[in-house]
């Protein structure tokens, strides 16, 4: 019988499947009933940068400083402090790994609030850090250095694994990836997904478009972790987005990742859609008489076949251009 069994950021997995940041893993209850299901681990809903930094620059201004710091504080402890109490109880419920998130674009005293999460029983940290650079005046590498910067900033404050998981506007994800494995990323998701914004043509205001990712967003997963995990072998990937079976997880795998992140599906087909993609995977590994996940990691990355690279744009012009 196939093992499923995989390591991920040093964390060691039952299976690939790892419920991201999202709805579903925002209270205890949730999250174990994800691990019932067979879930390999969970990130926890984002504590965010920016919601506490807006809602302590929100308090009224008092005539005494210490009245101002002491409310300022308040509100960012008694936020993490919730947070803290949801890892907590995660842990004494669940025995599969939790995972704390923060969802920042810039470093500074906020990185104090991985320390508190390592301290509260995390087993590991994931960095969701997304912006879009929009200034005339951009220095180019500004964003690629904030990604280093935070990292390690929290690095210098936790010894669990930190996590980070990057945006997909980036020109060249590969060099990031080994700055970041060089400052001590424990691993890296490809990729973050951008808020989907949508115009109402009747009332002429900007609106949500749809939130859940579909299979079509895999395959730019799935061309840069093959390219990343055959130039950086030592770096550990999972991919998010487009990841809606359990043969978008072998795809994943079959690419060089070590494990995948998921929710739209969840959200939309439910908790059982983890029993059946874990069965899809098994049976697919004994139809091909593979043992254990390692034994086709990477199987088709970008050093599997040194004279063919099907993630180049030569490529398609090779095959397609007559098209």
């Amino acid at each position: 019988m196939s093992i499923l069994n995989t390591t991920f950021a040093g964390l060691s997995l039952r299976n690939p499947i790892i419920i991201s940041s999202s709805g579903l893993t925002d209270t205890a209850e949730k999250v174990q009933k994800l691990e019932f299901h067979g879930a390999g681990a969970v990130v926890l809903k984002s504590i965010f940068e920016e919601q506490i930094l807006m809602q302590s620059g929100d308090i009224v201004s008092y005539d005494y400083p210490e009245a101002d710091d002491y409310l300022k504080t308040y509100v960012r402890s008694n936020a993490l402090s919730e947070y803290v109490k949801l890892i907590q109880e995660c842990k004494s419920l669940c025995k599969i790994p939790i995972i704390a998130s923060i969802n920042c674009f810039s470093k500074g005293e906020w990185s104090e609030f991985a320390k508190t999460m390592q301290d509260a029983g995390a087993d590991a940290i994931e960095l969701n850090i997304m912006s879009i650079e929009t200034q005339k005046e951009y220095r180019y590498g500004t964003m690629e250095q904030r990604y280093i910067d935070i990292l390690s900033t929290v690095k210098k404050r936790v010894s669990i694994p930190v996590i980070v998981k990057l945006a997909s506007n980036l020109s060249n994800p590969i060099a990031l990836i080994n700055q970041l494995h060089a400052n001590g990323a424990g691993g890296v998701v490809l990729f973050n997904r951008f808020y989907q914004a949508d115009i109402n043509i009747k009332t002429l205001e900007y609106t949500t478009a749809d939130v859940f990712s579909n299979g079509s967003e895999l395959s730019n997963g799935l061309r840069w972790a093959a390219i990343a995990s055959g130039e950086l072998p030592k770096q550990d990937f999972a991919i998010s987005g487009g990841v809606n079976s359990g043969a978008a997880i072998i795809k994943s795998i079959l690419a060089g990742a070590a494990a995948v992140e998921l929710c739209s599906v969840i959200y939309k087909k439910g908790n059982d859609e983890i029993d059946k993609m874990i069965a899809d995977m098994s049976s697919w590994m004994d139809s091909k008489g593979y043992e254990n996940i390692g034994q086709f990691k990477g199987l088709m990355n970008l050093k599997a076949d040194e004279n063919a690279n099907p993630f180049e744009r030569t490529q398609f012009m090779k095959y397609f251009s007559s098209k």
